[in-house]
């Protein structure tokens, strides 16, 4: 049996509807922890949805984690330290260890902002080369 798993999570327009978080209390509505639902084992990512005029409420730092903040749709803002960055589809933001982040959809957004936050730690990935192994000469299944 082939290391794989599938978790179908729906479109974007679902994504508000689930309800989660890391622990109880910091559970809300349009979070969705996937590394719970499938067996990661180096990275952590969650699937997210505010509705415009939504905050996080809260501001949080990491010692250990990096984050890579991967915006689909809507339109928002990310506090990182003193700056203030705007985000929308296509944005990615990624997030050192240290620096204090905080977001929102912004009021006037057209939709629903929606992101993935792509969590790692542990060693540092190397630039190259690769761990990839190519076989072009193996046909393709279609």
């Amino acid at each position: 049996m082939s290391d794989y798993q599938v978790l179908e999570m729906g479109a974007l327009e679902g994504w508000r509807d689930h309800h989660g978080g890391f622990q109880p209390h910091t559970q809300r509505d349009g979070r969705r922890v996937v590394d719970h639902e499938l067996t990661m084992q180096y990275i952590g990512m969650t699937a997210n949805a505010f509705v415009p005029g939504e905050e996080a409420g809260y501001w949080h730092t990491h010692a250990e984690i990096e984050e890579l903040y991967v915006f689909l749709a809507g339109h928002g803002q990310m506090a990182l330290d003193e700056d203030i960055v705007d985000v929308g589809p296509g944005t990615a933001v990624r997030v050192g260890q240290g620096v204090w982040r905080t977001w929102r959809c912004v009021p006037d957004s057209p939709e629903p902002m929606r992101w993935f936050c792509i969590r790692a730690g542990g060693g540092v990935l190397p630039h190259l080369p690769d761990d990839a192994t190519r076989d072009e000469a193996r046909p393709s299944p279609w």
